[in-house]
């Protein structure tokens, strides 16, 4: 199986053109190239389709197989790779996801995508107040439930550098509250226009970056009062910028897609 191996804000996926290749098993081939001992290193699997409701379709894999119903960041690369592959030679195009068809305007810089800006669709508040209580690991807390399609639990915080999310990860992810399990962003506020995040991703675990979690963390920001609505999201591989429009309830994200390399590799069938 040929791959390209992308980054938005360290956030890394093997992409495959499909309209090219096929995979059989994508749920397995996930897990397999995402090893990063004895596959490929990723936080998943993005499968590029053809599509006939739009530009082209995405599927995205987590680590653990399971398949995700939207990636900002992935979605970002989706973007690149397709106008500098030349499977779509425009600026603005449509890709569709689980979580419905999203636009992308791309910036080109010297005939190569170097940012792109995603209508990230209208945001939902889930959670049964803002924000609501919940208790987890023993501890008393709250958090803003934001849906981007995928649904996200905001938990603000003085410090997020001591969080030792790989153990109090999974209670977060899988707490009773949430049945189909969430992306958990645990969140800095550093002044009106900056945040820091950090995320503990369903089916993937901590992650350099989550599109759709700094989307819906700059939003619970907004709806908690504490920044205005445009926020930059400081996250531990890169910066992304978020822009809510509350009259429409959209969500804008812009940032870095960025191609690593090339490569072939040979899946079990």
């Amino acid at each position: 199986m040929r791959f390209t191996k992308m980054q938005g804000a360290g956030n890394d996926y093997v992409y495959v053109n499909c309209f090219e290749e096929h995979v059989d098993r994508p749920e397995q081939a996930a897990i397999t190239v995402s090893d990063r001992h004895f596959g490929i290193g990723s936080d998943g699997l993005v499968l590029i389709c053809p599509s006939d409701k739009a530009d082209v379709q995405m599927r995205m894999f987590n680590a653990d197989g399971s398949e995700g119903i939207m990636c900002g960041n992935a979605i970002r690369c989706v973007g690149k790779y397709v106008y500098d592959h030349g499977l779509v030679r425009r600026s603005k195009l449509t890709v569709d996801t689980l979580g419905g068809t999203k636009e992308l305007k791309l910036d080109i810089c010297n005939g190569k995508v170097d940012q792109v800006t995603v209508d990230m669709g209208t945001l939902e508040v889930t959670s049964l107040g803002v924000p609501e209580p919940i208790h987890i690991n023993g501890e008393d807390t709250e958090f803003v439930g934001i849906s981007v399609g995928n649904p996200h639990a905001v938990y603000f915080r003085d410090d997020i550098d001591g969080l030792d999310l790989e153990r109090i990860g999974p209670y977060y992810e899988n707490h009773s509250r949430f049945p189909d399990r969430v992306n958990s962003e645990f969140v800095q506020v550093v002044d009106r226009r900056h945040i820091r995040m950090r995320v503990w991703e369903r089916g993937s675990g901590e992650t350099w970056a989550c599109g759709t979690g700094a989307t819906a963390s700059a939003a619970a920001s907004v709806l908690m009062g504490y920044t205005d609505n445009v926020v930059k999201v400081l996250l531990r591989g890169g910066e992304l910028t978020i822009a809510w429009d509350r009259e429409t309830g959209h969500g804008f994200m812009t940032g870095p897609a960025v191609e690593v390399f090339h490569g072939e590799i040979l899946l079990d069938r």
